[in-house]
């Protein structure tokens, strides 16, 4: 049991729906959640995006999430999966291709600059054979993980 505090004093912020929400801006900073997503399923993976002015950070909370980091100036070149592990800082440099598939009961932590926006995070088309990639690093990366 708690004691309410007032909002000038602290801020408490969850969210519970599904795909990505800010729930913190201040300053230079923003913190949102990812939670689960059809579009973020493997095969609904279509793009890679890339954040040109800041590095980005996550932190899996519950759930599993495999980053998939994109190797390329202009193109993505080659795909990386990691299989992310709760609690840990996986920091995204600027301009490095990423994107995610999560599990239905996976969340997210995401710090990244307050003025990330679509306007300064291009996407990449992936082609057949990157999608089919990022499909089979899945089945590989989670069938592996549930033996």
């Amino acid at each position: 049991m708690s004691l309410p505090v007032s909002e000038k004093l602290l801020e408490v912020r969850d969210y519970t729906k599904e795909g990505y929400c800010p729930v913190v801006d201040y300053a230079a900073w923003r913190v949102a959640v990812l939670n689960y997503s059809n579009d973020l399923l493997s095969e609904n993976i279509t793009a890679l995006q890339r954040h040109n002015e800041t590095d980005e950070v996550f932190v899996l909370l519950r759930g599993r999430c495999i980053l998939f980091i994109g190797e390329g100036e202009e193109k993505v070149t080659d795909i990386f999966a990691e299989n992310m592990q709760p609690f840990k800082i996986y920091n995204v440099k600027k301009s490095v291709w990423h994107s995610h598939t999560l599990s239905r009961d996976a969340k997210l932590l995401i710090v990244e600059n307050r003025n990330t926006t679509f306007d300064n995070s291009p996407f990449c088309p992936l082609t057949g054979m990157q999608r089919k990639r990022i499909v089979d690093m899945t089945l590989k990366l989670w069938i592996d993980e549930d033996i």
